[in-house]
């Protein structure tokens, strides 16, 4: 069953509209959107749906095809404190559309999301669905730079994830067959076409078969981690510093880091070390794709999943025994964790004439490894896609 018949069993009518966001994957450039670093990204074509229709009395119904809880609140009274379930995204994303915009008709709806939870940030998926939904219904008018502020403000500030902008970038910016490459210091951005000689490929998804894992908690330690490291830095340099939860490693010239950073202790090294070497990745990564070079643009991806290990010290078992699985299966180009590494699943991109052949590889070896998780795992080929802005 989908949203739309889920829509129609609940209400006995058809919804007004659909929202959607597309998911996301970031090929290069993980863990540094919170350091102010540079990004890669490119939209899938399955997403986040919302069928909805307008409430007049201002009340937000909402229930999920995922979660069996229904959602409900009023938009001018919506809780000031997040209630530990899957709607606090969308309430956290009502209150910053509030504060700048004057809230009186509701919505009721169904969600669906089209792929397993967990690492193609749904999260964000989510409340900007949801979000341009609600502004939708109250006939506002909402910029692609609000959609991404109002997003990153409803994790930060009422879910309490670190998060930066790099999930909302992606599912607001990105095109088809182009390359998203996102400088998240001055959100300029650039999207580079799919060179003309460039190899083919198809996006697989390998879910591993978990979706939720108590790790997940660490996401905000390392974030403060590196910006514990960051912080220190400067101070080692002399150079000017403020608050810590201000401080972000962009602040820190690579000079400073080569100089002091023997300095660090062991896992705030560790941190800096992937911000720096990330950031030059994702450079050689997009001068990759503007060259057509799939194949080196994938081994740089490659590269960035084994620094996640090494140095963001991210990955469950199972996500790290996938990506070493990846790295060995021909055809495969390059690949990640995609998300924070805990839980999920990983990205590949794949020669098309190699997607049926890479799929099973992986798949056998690893339920080989995790013989529980069959029936769980599962595989995914996708392509690119336009973000949200683009179907305005």
């Amino acid at each position: 069953m989908n949203c739309i018949e889920r829509f129609q069993e609940i209400y006995h009518s058809d919804p007004a509209a659909v929202a959607f966001c597309p998911y996301r994957i970031c090929p290069v450039g993980a863990h540094v959107d919170h350091q102010l670093g540079k990004v890669t990204g490119l939209a899938l074509d399955r997403g986040i749906r919302i069928a909805y229709h307008p409430k007049q009395n201002g009340v937000v119904e909402l229930a999920s095809l995922q979660f069996g809880k229904r959602a409900q609140f009023h938009v001018a009274s919506t809780p000031e404190t997040k209630q530990g379930d899957w709607a606090d995204y969308l309430r956290g994303v009502t209150i910053q559309l509030g504060m700048k915009y004057k809230l009186r008709i509701g919505l009721a709806g169904v969600i669906e999301g089209s792929l397993p939870i967990g690492g193609l940030s749904s999260s964000a998926a989510v409340t900007i669905a949801f979000l341009t939904a609600l502004a939708k219904v109250n006939d506002i008018q909402l910029s692609e730079t609000e959609i991404i502020q109002f997003a990153k403000a409803a994790e930060n500030k009422y879910v309490g994830v670190s998060c930066g902008t790099l999930d909302q970038s992606c599912e607001v910016y990105c095109r088809k067959d182009q390359l998203l490459y996102l400088d998240t210091q001055d959100g300029s951005y650039e999207l580079i076409p799919q060179a003309p000689a460039m190899k083919p490929y198809r996006i697989v998804i390998f879910f591993s078969g978990l979706e939720r894992a108590l790790a997940s908690s660490k996401f905000n330690t390392r974030v403060d981690e590196c910006r514990a490291a960051a912080y220190a830095l400067l101070a080692y340099a002399g150079l000017e510093y403020g608050k810590v939860a201000e401080t972000a490693m962009r602040q820190v010239p690579a000079e400073v880091f080569e100089r002091y950073g023997a300095r660090l202790p062991e896992p705030w090294l560790r941190r800096a070390k992937h911000y720096f070497t990330e950031f030059e990745r994702t450079e050689r990564g997009a001068e990759a794709w503007r060259n057509g070079d799939i194949e080196e643009f994938g081994r740089v991806s490659f590269a960035s999943g084994k620094s996640s290990i090494e140095n963001w010290e991210t990955g469950s078992p199972e996500l790290k025994e996938l990506y070493r699985i990846m790295t060995q299966t021909d055809g495969i180009y390059g690949g990640r964790f995609s998300g924070a590494g805990f839980k999920g699943c990983c990205m590949a991109l794949v020669d098309p004439a190699f997607v049926e052949s890479a799929s099973m590889r992986v798949t056998a070896e690893y339920l080989k490894a995790f013989p529980a998780l069959e029936g769980k795992f599962s595989v995914h080929v996708c392509d690119s896609a336009d973000g949200v802005g683009g179907r305005h």
